[in-house]
């Protein structure tokens, strides 16, 4: 069985004979991937791309890719790390170009005359992260924190030595400690020691 969330299991059996099915060729098998993992990618790419908008966008991009590459999976790795894969690069791609579409709106704001500037005609741009998070620390902390994955899970979707990992979540604990005191918070029972 495969960690799902605390206290939900997945029957990995259920997901392996649905994966054979689909690449057998019966594309409603593909339903009971999508049925499992859905919630869980939304709740995942919203945390990254923090757009209620984006996130559905980018879940319905992620399975369609997901199918479409289905025959690239490695059984050697958890199907559940390798969809969380994809969806981590697709965030990123997603973060990658609405910074740049922000610049260059920047760009076009800074080169327009002062007086046809009207900062209620439009939307301030949102903030990317909470906390002033990088999308790297971002993402560190929804997969360790929020869906619970060992530093080696962590590894194989990342593409990352599971000890650099460790080091990289103990340094953003640690700037999220000192950040909470900053404010006047306690550091105590906030956030957990990485395992």
């Amino acid at each position: 069985m495969e960690r799902r969330s605390p206290g939900v299991q997945v029957n990995q059996t259920i997901i392996k004979e649905a994966i054979d099915q689909v690449l057998a060729g019966n594309r409603e098998a593909y339903r009971t991937i999508i049925q499992t993992y859905e919630r869980k990618i939304y709740t995942y790419c919203y945390y990254i791309l923090r757009s209620h908008e984006e996130a559905e966008d980018a879940v319905q991009d992620i399975f369609v890719k997901v199918y479409q590459e289905l025959r690239r999976y490695e059984k050697r790795v958890s199907f559940r790390a390798w969809l969380y894969k994809v969806a981590y690069h697709h965030c990123l791609d997603q973060v990658r170009k609405r910074k740049r579409r922000n610049r260059l709106l920047s760009l076009y704001k800074e080169q327009q005359p002062k007086a046809y500037y009207n900062p209620n005609d439009e939307e301030p741009l949102q903030k990317l992260f909470m906390d002033d998070l990088t999308a790297e620390e971002s993402n560190l902390l929804i997969l360790k924190v929020v869906e619970q994955y060992s530093f080696e899970e962590m590894g194989q979707i990342m593409d990352c030595n599971s000890a650099t990992l460790r080091k990289k979540f103990e340094r953003l604990r640690k700037k999220l400690v000192r950040q909470r005191m900053n404010e006047g918070g306690s550091p105590h029972g906030e956030m957990a020691r990485s395992n």
